[in-house]
């Protein structure tokens, strides 16, 4: 193989993204034309240990299948279903069997509350939900507000005037006439949430996966003989293409639990199924070294390759790591809009903290808030060129946001960062207020608007907090409307309040009763302000 020459290959890539081209073609059929065909795509186990795995001729029928059963439902090119499944095989299937046929599929979190999902169904117009029975009951109390809501599919039990995802299926043909998509039409869209507002639909077009070939062949350095998992849920972004679409497309085996994460559970399935390469985020990567003599107790003999993102990784958990196993943690930087583009890779020197450098074909620089960029050393924006193939196309019918994030030929991220010398890049912050804890970016907007729907709460202002094990978590001030009704029960009661109205993962884990918040002369609260108090209070680094 020879010494790896960074310079050589990030200069000498060349993107081959064809005119003509379907990411449910592109990461199951193309391989059913060569030896892949009989190859496991997905290796799958449940909480209960339910055991699964399918082939890519497994996974060609039963997209094919999944395909026709939205065409009779009458389906068209582009129109749009939310996907609210948990890591199940049928995500993988429907997933793509919609892209199969030009409609445009949309992940969604299982732990989104109902008026969370009405937003995104009604924004997005979707015609048709997938899920569980399980979790089709936040969809009775919203649908009749959802005029664009037609079926509901459910995966295991259908009640009333659902659809019973496996009668749909066996009655559909296993031929399917694929969609002749193009590379710029609409594939898919995640929302992304933002410091105000609502959260935003990240339009991707169907070259977002080949657009992204550096990240699963340089970042994850995977091979034909890999196993490939990820530890999070395949309705957020870095799984949906690390541990999913990215490895699909070149032919790679992929391994997906659904279950809730522990980091023993996760050490005895990557010995079980002698997984090569990991992907997770920092807080994983700190649990898992929390485990005594974890080293002595799990054989990962196979495992050869990890990767982080998410937030940034602290220098310490991958030194523990290396320790524990002579493997270093290759730590890389993304967002929903073009997912991870700047990571160290392997066979290039790391710096213990840096985020990396530009991965091949991504061309990257740090500029000012106009697109103009700064000089070396200094910090600005982390911005992408704005022709890059994976890079989204716009908010979903926020033409604003669109232009706003878009200057000079840059997609500018909102990150904070700066370029040391060598290339390599430095994180320093956000450029606005999102708070990236545990893997999840996590609006402070929609996490304020929970906690003042609780009876008791006048005002209050969420920040990111510095946490030993999670890097970050959500801290919220809180102005009482009877300061005198301040205590530790009514803190637990306000975080249950937050967990009922929003998605659990975003509740404030901490939560401080003050009498007033720091302000601007226009009334806008001073977040950052509040954010450097924490730190200072702590002792910790800002990032």
């Amino acid at each position: 193989m020879g010494e790896f020459n960074y310079e050589k290959i990030f200069n000498s890539w060349e993107w081959k993204v064809p005119n003509h081209l379907n990411i449910g073609y592109d990461c199951v059929d193309k391989n059913c034309e060569t030896n892949n065909k009989n190859k496991v795509a997905l290796y799958w186990e449940d909480e209960k240990g339910d055991t699964e795995k399918f082939t890519y001729n497994d996974m060609k029928r039963l997209t094919n299948k999944f395909g026709n059963v939205l065409k009779n439902l009458g389906f068209k090119k582009q129109d749009r279903f939310l996907i609210r499944l948990p890591n199940i095989p049928e995500f993988q299937v429907s997933f793509l069997g919609g892209i199969k046929i030009g409609a445009v599929p949309i992940p969604s979190s299982v732990m989104f509350r109902s008026h969370e999902i009405q937003y995104r169904i009604n924004d997005s117009g979707s015609k048709a939900v997938i899920t569980t029975s399980k979790y089709a009951k936040a969809l009775n109390e919203i649908k009749d507000d959802c005029p664009s809501l037609k079926k509901i599919i459910v995966v295991d039990q259908a009640y009333d005037d659902q659809l019973d995802y496996s009668d749909l299926m066996r009655d559909a043909s296993a031929n399917l006439d694929i969609e002749p998509t193009k590379k710029d039409d609409m594939a898919f869209f995640c929302y992304t949430s933002g410091t105000t507002g609502n959260p935003k639909g990240a339009v991707h077009l169907q070259r977002w996966v080949s657009g992204n070939d550096p990240s699963v062949l340089f970042w994850q350095d995977a091979k034909d003989d890999d196993i490939l998992a990820h530890t999070g849920d395949l309705s957020w972004i870095f799984p949906l293409g690390n541990g999913f679409l990215y490895p699909w497309r070149h032919g790679f085996s992929t391994f997906i639990y659904h279950g809730r994460f522990t980091p023993e559970k996760w050490y005895s399935l990557l010995e079980k199924y002698k997984i090569t390469n990991l992907a997770s985020v920092p807080t994983c990567y700190r649990m898992f070294v929390a485990v005594e003599n974890a080293n002595k107790k799990y054989d990962l003999s196979n495992l050869r390759h990890c990767i982080s993102a998410g937030e940034p990784l602290n220098p310490e958990v991958i030194k523990k790591w290396k320790k524990l196993f002579n493997l270093d943690i290759y730590d890389g930087i993304g967002m929903t809009e073009i997912m991870v583009y700047l990571s160290n890779l392997k066979g290039m020197k790391i710096k213990k903290g840096s985020c990396g450098r530009p991965q091949p074909g991504k061309i990257c620089a740090i500029v000012n808030h106009s697109g103009k960029p700064v000089k070396q050393g200094e910090p600005g924006i982390l911005a992408l060129k704005q022709t890059d193939p994976g890079l989204f196309k716009e908010y979903w019918n926020k033409p604003d946001k669109t232009r706003q994030c878009f200057k000079n030929g840059w997609f500018l991220t909102g990150d904070v960062l700066y370029q040391d010398k060598d290339g390599y890049y430095w994180f320093s912050g956000r450029d606005d207020d999102l708070i990236m804890a545990a893997g999840y970016r996590i609006s402070p907007f929609e996490v304020e608007s929970a906690i003042i729907s609780h009876p008791d709460v006048l005002e209050c202002a969420v920040v990111a907090s510095p946490d030993e094990i999670r890097g970050v978590i959500v801290k919220a001030f809180v102005i009482l409307h009877d300061r005198n009704k301040a205590s530790n029960s009514l803190i637990k009661e306000i975080q249950d309040h937050t967990k009922m109205v929003a998605a659990p993962y975003k509740y404030p884990r901490e939560i401080e009763f003050v009498e007033e918040l720091p302000k601007t002369q226009s009334g806008k609260i001073k977040r950052k302000q509040l954010r450097e108090l924490e730190f200072e209070r702590k002792g910790a680094k800002k990032i």
